[in-house]
Order: C-alpha cells, then structure tokens, then sequence
C-alpha cells in the first residue's frame, strides 16, 4: 500500500559527501516519522537519523554534525546529507517511513536498501 523509492547511494571517497533520497508513495494520509538505518555486513541494523512531522531530528552519536537529514512533507520525501563520510559508513541503508492511511490504520514501511560503499 506504502511504496517507498530510496537513491543516491553508490561509492564515495573517505572523507567525501553523498546524499540519499527516499520518496513515499501510495495512499497516505499522514506521514509521521521518517527516517534511515543502515546495516553493515555481520552487524544489526541501527538508526542513523529520524526526523518527525515537525521537523525535529534525532540522530546516531556516529554521524552527529556529519549527517543532515531533511524532509518534504509536501512530496513525502526524506533525504540524508552524508559529508565527511567515514569508512565505517559502508552499509546498506534503508530508509523508514510512518504514517497513517486513514483516521484508524496506520503503517511503518522500509525501503529496499541502497547501498554505500566507501572507498579511496
């Protein structure tokens, strides 16, 4: 019911900048949280950033003052600023979307992942 189109991940440099996108489409109501988690070869899956519907982020200690996340709530969009990427970036990144359908069904939905690969 909830689609969600994640890009921008590829290769980057240590120390180089990438952005993500992520777009929700279907029939939403509202959508609240949204967000991106990663997940690293071997390791669980972890929150980088969550922004809410009024705009207040939180993020990982990890990438605090390196990472920016934003959204457009008029497109149901989210993006992550990844600057001064580190090595220990390189993962899949997914992208997390909570909403309401209507007054009464809501949904958590997850991109399919993109993936980061960081490398000189």
């Amino acid at each position: 019911q909830v689609q969600l189109v994640e890009s921008g991940g590829g290769l980057v440099q240590p120390g180089g900048s990438l952005k993500l996108s992520c777009a929700a489409s279907g029939r939403i109501s509202v959508v609240d949280a949204m967000g991106w988690y990663r997940q690293a070869p071997g390791k669980q899956r972890e929150l980088v950033a969550v922004v809410a519907s009024d705009e207040s982020a939180e993020y990982a200690d990890s990438v605090k003052g390196r990472f920016t996340i934003s959204r457009d709530s008029a497109k149901n969009t989210v993006l992550l600023q990844m600057n001064s990427v580190q090595p220990e970036a390189a993962a899949v990144y997914f992208c997390s979307v909570k909403g309401q359908l209507t007054a009464d069904s809501v949904f958590a939905s997850w991109g399919q992942g993109t993936q980061v690969n960081v490398s000189s």
